[in-house]
């Protein structure tokens, strides 16, 4: 994926993450939290993969 797919990827999981969260919260349903907490945490880690390939490429194009 490239750089700009990331980043929206990781703020769609993030979102959807939270939203997981509060469902479960609501809900009482524990593996529905723990679902969320996890989609939102691998929503972080492709975000942050986004940056990353973002920083890179512009270290390189400034070569």
């Amino acid at each position: 994926m490239g750089s700009t797919s990331d980043k929206i990827s990781g703020a769609a999981n993030q979102a959807a993450g939270k939203a997981k969260q509060a469902a479960g919260k609501a809900t009482g349903s524990r593996k529905l939290q723990a679902e969320g907490k996890g989609q939102e945490v691998k929503g972080k880690v492709q975000s942050a993969t986004g940056k990353a390939k973002s920083a890179v490429k512009g270290t390189i194009d400034r070569m």
